[in-house]
């Protein structure tokens, strides 16, 4: 910067509020700087810059790999959230640093936080973590989490009404008329655990429904489908299942359809999340949609105020049913 400030012959202080966009220079001075700076191949040190800053501007987004076998993602729901928080930290000019590898306990977390790798995280599950979670927020530590909206939960999550879920799908299941329910998925992950809970909610008053469960540990795509024909053959079949996520749906349609039983005739299927390939598989998935599209806008926003100094508090939002072919 000296040498830029020496060759346009105005001040270094000049030339960082230049580079760093300040209003209080002029236009001639501001386009003199960068043109001189152009021609001679100057560029800001980003990583020196946020060493002189109180901030890093940067936020660790972390994914639940341990919920998926072999770490693998495959479920697009988890791509829809990180794109719209991707989205809403680029428009607050906020640097993205995608799980960083090594972070798996809660020291690992307060460590990296105080390295000043990150300020602060957004977590895209909470898994079976949530002690982990609830250590991190009591420290202090800039934390926003997309899952369970817990009442004592000492961190702010932004998640939708999993309770309501479940009972919109147990009241389809009793407007078809079915009566041997299954729900599919690993209740250990708070989330799941309040869906299976609405579906028997909606159930309580009715002797002649049974509900059972099928706990998955493996949130992937070919689990699943191997545990619901595993299932198949062990008890008798349901009339009506309820799956943890769209892509689990599709994973057990298959899986059903290869045992000789198809939606809706057989069984009705009602899926979570609405993906947009739930609307085109064949049969249309029946579904629970999410407002995904003000999630990532509000995970960051709410981030955002903690970094600020601020206490946001959590945000549960709507759901609803999307009636299709299944």
């Amino acid at each position: 910067m000296h040498d830029i400030a020496r060759l346009a012959n105005v001040s270094t202080p000049t030339v960082s509020r230049v580079l760093n966009g300040s209003s209080l220079v002029t236009a001639e001075t501001r386009d003199r700087v960068l043109e001189v700076a152009k021609t001679h191949g100057y560029a800001v040190n980003r990583n020196a810059q946020k060493l002189r800053n109180a901030r890093t501007n940067t936020i660790a987004v972390m994914l639940d790999f341990g919920s998926h076998r072999h770490g693998a993602i495959g479920d697009p729901f988890i791509f829809e959230l990180l794109a719209g928080v991707s989205e809403a930290l680029s428009i607050r000019d906020q640097d993205l640093l995608l799980s960083p590898p090594g972070l798996q306990s809660a020291r690992d977390f307060r460590d990296f936080f105080r390295a000043r790798g990150a300020d602060g995280f957004i977590v895209l599950g909470q898994g079976t973590r949530d002690d982990m979670l609830r250590t991190l927020a009591r420290e202090s530590i800039p934390l926003v989490v997309w899952g369970a909206v817990a009442p004592d939960a000492p961190y702010c999550a932004v998640g939708s009404d999993n309770l309501e879920g479940g009972t919109l799908a147990g009241r389809h299941f009793l407007a078809r008329q079915r009566k041997r329910w299954l729900f599919i998925g690993d209740t250990r992950h708070e989330e799941l655990r309040l869906r299976y809970e609405g579906l028997r909610l909606a159930a309580k008053d009715r002797e002649d429904v049974t509900i059972d469960l099928l706990p998955i540990a493996s949130m992937a795509f070919t689990a699943t489908a191997q545990a619901v024909t595993a299932h198949l053959d062990t008890v008798d079949r349901p009339d009506a299942v309820f799956a943890f996520s769209d892509t689990a749906a599709m994973a057990a349609l298959g899986a059903f359809r290869a045992s000789g039983l198809c939606a809706p005739g057989d069984l009705s299927l009602v899926g979570y999340n609405n993906i947009p390939p739930a609307a085109h598989f064949s049969p249309a998935i029946t579904t629970i949609d999410q407002k995904t599209d003000l999630a990532g806008a509000l995970l960051v926003e709410k981030l955002m105020q903690q970094i600020d100094g601020g206490r946001p508090t959590s945000v549960v939002l709507p759901t609803d049913i999307v009636v299709r072919e299944t």
